[in-house]
């Protein structure tokens, strides 16, 4: 990651990877390798991620308009990111994470799996449980993200990703390794997102 890169990130307020004071992630590295395995993602997927973050990069927004706009359309969904006290989508919420949404659009093309992007997952996880929910931008919305949809948004995030991956003259063959390598990526990160939500023992 180069130094400009490192600058916006940090600049994003809420964005703390690499932080000293984010908890170090109660899953391993070689966890994460064991986990990569059942999930068929190797050095291939690894570079097809990397292939498509050039092409990502300056459509944040614009996939951002159709994810905001898949969760706008979503009750189940944007009841997560409405205030408990109005009933009402919490825009300054909204915005706040969506800063947030796209630079882990390029953090998951950048597949840099080191120990911190680890302990960043595990932070990204605590932040949809009971555990953190609301406290980085001191929102007053449901107090978690259900389990159930974490797993579930891999779909619709990949899936409309898809033409996105497509617009900058790769092959279909090559749009379809990204595509892949990208489903994997969305799945593994929402399975480690769900380590707060688990007994000790049962992750």
């Amino acid at each position: 990651m180069n130094p400009t890169a490192t600058t916006a990130r940090t600049s994003v307020a809420g964005y703390a990877r690499g932080s000293a004071q984010l908890a170090r992630a109660p899953y391993t590295l070689a966890d994460l390798a064991a986990l990569q395995k059942t999930l068929l993602f190797g050095d291939d997927d690894v570079q097809a991620l990397r292939r498509s973050q050039p092409i990502l990069a300056d459509q944040t927004d614009a996939i951002l308009d159709v994810w905001y706009g898949f969760v706008a359309a979503t009750p189940e969904l944007l009841v997560y990111f409405s205030d408990t006290r109005s009933g009402q989508p919490d825009a300054a919420y909204l915005a706040a994470v969506r800063q947030r949404f796209a630079l882990w659009i390029l953090d998951t093309a950048a597949a840099d799996y080191d120990q911190a992007w680890l302990d960043w997952q595990y932070e990204i996880g605590l932040r949809h449980s009971r555990i953190k929910k609301n406290r980085t931008d001191g929102a007053h919305s449901a107090p978690l993200v259900h389990l159930r949809y974490l797993p579930a948004l891999t779909i619709p995030i990949t899936t409309t990703l898809r033409p996105f991956l497509a617009k900058k003259g790769a092959s279909a063959e090559e749009v379809e390794r990204m595509h892949a390598a990208w489903v994997k990526s969305v799945l593994l990160q929402a399975i480690l997102w769900c380590h707060p939500y688990v007994k000790d023992g049962e992750f």
